[in-house]
């Protein structure tokens, strides 16, 4: 792997110079090259035949100059440890993206529209599947990016050649590198370009109608007394803390259930009211929110 020979050239190379030294001293030892246990590979680059999503059919392609403006929505912890379309494991909380038709992986700047805030991003896996958003971010690169509350914003796509060490960043699970704001004049031109496309059914503008931050979740050990039929239910965990996590950041519930803890929203009187709240919460990037029938 580069890596690899990266580290043996230099090892040797030290080698050599330590030989040269007079005096007859002992060359200090070397130390061992750091890499994580869990890091991710960049090889082999991946671009794909053709292939469908809601019956529309895209064509990856390596794309050197791609520089796009486009909706992104994120997705979280209900797809933990599924494989990606590049084969790796997907992680909330490593900064990593689906994107339709850029090689896997790929490294992208995306740059939020209303604040000109960029984040770097590793591409690996494929989507989204709403064919008016243009990428979908993790939980933490939607974090990182401040759109988690929102669920969706605007923002420029465009590919970039990072360095080895910001690659590996990236790879080894550390936070999002950020890059310099984009200067005003440029995200007024971004943004009318956005203002043309076709907005996805979930998008709010941030301008018309600012998302009230959620409200804390109660713990599992006070959720309140309620009353209803419906219940939605978002995701369910091992871990509580994981659980109240996401709770928070969707202003559900958790409900312990033995060792299994759900993050939840209800109970409602009206299938009607579990509907609406099924769309909040995949709206906020939970597609796996689904409506149970309450006690």
């Amino acid at each position: 792997m580069p890596l690899f020979h990266k580290y043996l050239s230099g090892t040797l190379a030290l080698a050599l110079l330590g030989g040269c030294v007079s005096g007859g001293g002992e060359p200090a030892p070397l130390a061992e090259p750091r890499v994580h246990a869990d890091a991710m590979a960049d090889t082999p680059v991946r671009v794909g035949a053709p292939y469908s999503i809601g019956g529309r059919t895209y064509t990856p392609v390596d794309q050197i100059d791609y520089d796009e403006v486009g909706y992104a929505s994120w997705y979280g912890a209900e797809l933990e440890g599924q494989p990606t379309a590049s084969g790796e494991p997907f992680r909330a909380d490593w900064v990593s993206a689906a994107h339709r038709t850029l090689p896997l992986p790929a490294y992208v700047e995306v740059t939020r529209l209303d604040t000109g805030k960029t984040i770097l991003v590793r591409i690996n896996d494929r989507g989204p599947a709403d064919p008016n958003r243009l990428i979908d971010l993790s939980a933490a690169a939607a974090e990182q990016l401040g759109i988690t509350e929102a669920g969706m914003a605007q923002v420029r796509l465009r590919r970039v050649n990072p360095t080895e060490s910001e690659r590996m960043t990236l790879r080894t699970g550390q936070a999002a590198m950020v890059r310099l704001e984009t200067p005003d004049s440029l995200l007024e031109i971004l943004r009318e370009r956005a203002a043309r496309l076709p907005r996805p059914a979930a998008y709010a503008s941030p301008r018309a109608q600012p998302v009230a931050a959620p409200t804390p979740a109660p713990s599992s050990a006070s959720v309140p007394a309620a009353t209803g039929n419906f219940i939605v239910q978002v995701a369910a965990f091992g871990s509580r803390d994981r659980a109240e996590a996401l709770a928070r950041r969707l202003g559900a519930q958790v409900v312990a259930s033995g060792s299994v803890f759900r993050v939840r929203y209800g109970p409602f009187a009206t299938e009607a009211q579990a509907q609406a709240a099924v769309a909040r919460a995949r709206e906020l990037g939970q597609p796996g929110a689904v409506i149970q029938r309450g006690q």
